[in-house]
Order: structure tokens, then sequence, then C-alpha cells
């Protein structure tokens, strides 16, 4: 009850920041119905300029906010940097997949040593995922040192966007310091309208901050889904029904809860509805997930077998007309891969409460035998009630000191004002 509490207060405290030009959707005006049309309207291509929100979210992911790619301004930098993130991203689905399941036994053979392993699922993924996105990178195997580098970062960067912990730029800034050093050694060219400094934060943000806490929790929220129900984890060697696992997951658990585009100019959706330039429209992944589905609050994979993703209210990597996640292809790929490989050496087991933000990193319990630790379950179950006490309360306090520091270091609003003739679409 009091993390629902909490919850909605730092929502409020969000809307805040974003000012009066702020409008979340789905709502009265425009509906589940209309979403999709709004999200993708041409002049709803504004990322940075001109929302509250931005000197927040660029306070989280530095260092290098400003060349992250789903920060940048449309225009002919964003296109460089979308084109060379695709290249990175592309490879035979094959080769995909045994780079996932290659990776991820390395780190289940290091870290689950016991019969009966109690793992926080989001930090037992952070080290697969480095490790392969070092590969995509670079092309080669990941060094020990360039992996707890990027788990660092990337733990550091997940941990204060849920205000569990305050953010530690000198932690962040030794990974900044490795890949300056690394610069030639990428496989495939780096956009050319970055400077090298530029480039050094393209590959932090892109590859080892925002690839790998996606993943990352994106793999939790899949496990402990699997976790919670034996009965969809015995079907995942299944490829249809492992789609609909994953299609579910992402459905109930979304990885974004809000993003926010800025009208670039005046949007009329009809002569009763329209948005004048510079609004700042918030589009509710959560919400527009619920819409549309019997039961919408329950974990169901069933409900897409007569249920097309393409038509349903399901927009898990966004929509293709307004910058789509760029891992679209991938993340399914790799994921299928990770999760039949921690499926084949363990079962699963928890007795938390998942909810979408996950602040909890996914407690659970990985078993060799087959057995059911109901003990360790019961102490689990309490555990993690005691936990959301203390930690609802951890991240209202955090999250309001955060969001006082990022206002007033406006770093979204100094680099446009600093940068009038940069970034305009």
């Amino acid at each position: 009850m009091l993390s629902r509490l909490v919850v909605a207060l730092r929502a409020k405290v969000f809307e805040k920041v974003n000012g009066d030009n702020a409008i979340t959707f789905p709502n009265d005006q425009v509906g589940p119905d209309r979403f999709e049309e709004l999200y993708g309207h041409p002049a709803a291509n504004g990322r940075s300029r001109g929302a509250g929100l931005s000197d927040l979210f660029w306070y989280w992911l530095s260092p290098g906010p400003e060349v992250h790619q789903e920060h940048l301004e449309a225009g002919p930098r964003y296109d460089d940097v979308a084109r060379a993130t695709r290249t990175f991203l592309a490879g035979p689905g094959d080769a995909l997949a045994a780079a996932a399941t290659r990776c991820t036994a390395k780190v289940l053979d290091e870290m689950i040593t016991e019969p009966v392993t109690h793992v926080r699922l989001r930090d037992l993924m952070m080290p697969v995922w480095a490790e392969y996105f070092y590969e995509l990178v670079f092309g080669e195997p990941c060094p020990r040192e360039a992996r707890d580098l990027i788990v660092g970062h990337a733990d550091d960067v997940v941990t204060s966007l849920k205000c569990t912990g305050l953010r530690h730029p000198a932690r962040r800034a030794r990974l900044t310091r490795y890949l300056a050093t690394r610069l030639a050694d990428v496989r495939h060219p780096l956009p050319e309208t970055l400077s090298p400094t530029e480039q050094v934060h393209y590959l932090q943000g892109t590859y080892f901050n925002t690839a790998v806490v996606q993943m990352s929790e994106g793999m939790a929220h899949l496990l402990l889904a699997l976790a919670q129900h034996p009965e969809a984890a015995q079907r995942v060697d299944d490829d249809r029904y492992f789609a609909h696992v994953l299609d579910e997951t992402f459905r109930l658990y979304p990885l974004f809860g809000i993003a926010h585009r800025i009208t670039t100019a005046d949007i009329s959706l009809d002569e009763h509805t329209t948005f004048p330039a510079g609004s700042v429209l918030c589009f509710n992944y959560p919400a527009y997930h619920a819409t549309g589905y019997p039961n919408p609050h329950e974990f169901d994979p069933g409900r897409w077998e007569h249920t097309s993703a393409r038509t349903a209210h399901h927009i898990p990597f966004g929509i293709a007309a307004n910058r789509p996640c760029p891992a679209w292809r991938l993340s399914p790929i790799a994921m299928r891969a990770a999760t039949r490989e921690v499926l084949r050496r363990f079962t699963l087991h928890s007795s938390v409460t998942h909810t979408r933000s996950l602040p909890s990193r996914g407690p659970c319990l990985l078993v060799r035998d087959g057995s059911v630790p109901r003990r360790r379950l019961v102490l689990m179950r309490v555990r993690d009630r005691w936990e959301d006490v203390w930690r609802s309360v951890v991240q209202l306090v955090l999250g309001t000191v955060m969001v006082l520091h990022a206002h007033r270091l406006r770093l979204a609003s100094r680099y446009f004002e600093t940068h009038q003739h940069q970034e305009i679409p």
C-alpha cells in the first residue's frame, strides 16, 4: 500500500517538473484508440528542448546525454547516430543468439555455485549483457576489468533512475576514461557528426548504459514471471509460445513508464483537439497496455493465441513512426537464448511482489535439483514486504533530492541556451 502511494506521489512530482504544458495520455481527450495516432504525429518529434523533465533525465543519464540517441533532437545528427546504432545491432539471428547463450553460460558458471542460490535477477543479468554488448561493439571477449566498469556504470544509472540510490559521477567517469582509449578498436564506424569525446559518450550511453540496463531489466521481469508461473516456464522451448510469454511480459511490465515528446508545431487531431507547439506529450505505456484486454492485470500468455501484437494496444519497443527502440529485433532473439540457458540449468522460484518498476531488482531462488525450497520462499516473502516499506521512503527522499539537484543544474536547459544554432529540427 505504501509503495503504491509513494509511486503516485513521485508521479505527481514529475508532473510538476514538466510544468503546466505537460499532458499525459491516454486521457479523456485522447483515449487509447487515438494514442498511437498522436504518438506517431510528425510534429510530436521534439525530444529534449523545452521540457522541464529533460533536465532530470539528462541528470540521470550523464555523462553525454546530449548525444544519447533517445535524447537527440531530430535532424542530421540524430539520423547519423541512429544509422550507426542499427549497424552495431545488426547480424544473423543465429550469431546473436549464440553470443547470448555463451555470455549467459559464462556468467552463470562464475556466479552460481550452490545447489540453491538467492539472487537479484537484475544484478545477475547485468554482467551477461555487459559481456554481450562489449562483444557487439569490440568483436572480442570482454575483459573482466571492462565488465566491472560497465556493470558499475549501468548499475549506478538504473539505481538513481529508480531513486533507490544517489548517482555517482566518479564511478561513471571511470568507464568514460576506459572507452576513450578504445575508440580505434570498435567493429563499425562511429557517427561522423560526433567529436571523439561525443563518440565516447555515444558508446557509453547507447550500449553500456541503455542496452545493458534495459536488457537486464527485461530479463529480470521475464525470469521473475517464469519463476511465478512455472507452467509457462515448462513451455519456453516452443518458439511460438515463448513469443507469447515475451509479449505478455512486455505488456504487463513495459520497460518504459512514460515517454515524453515535445510538439515542434501545432497538432490538430480534429476540430476539438489541438495541442500547441511546445506542448509536452507524456505517453503512459502501462496505462495504454492495460486497455483493450480482458483481465489486463493478470499474466496470461495464452491471450496472445488469439490476439495479434501488431493490432493490440502493445508497443513494447515504441512505434515505428516515432523513434522505435533500435534493439526491437535483437532483444527477443537474445532474451530467448539467455532464458533457455538459465532454465536449462535451474528451476526458478520467487514469492516477491512483481511490479513494473521492480525496485527490488527481482529476488529469486535458482535451484539445481528441481526441489521447491518452501521455507526460504516464506522468508523471501516476509523480507520483500519489509524492504518494500523502507525502500519506498528511500525512493521518495532520494527522488526529491535528485529532482531538486537536477533543477538547479539545468543540464538540458543550459545546453540548448548555449547551442541555439544546433539540434533544431
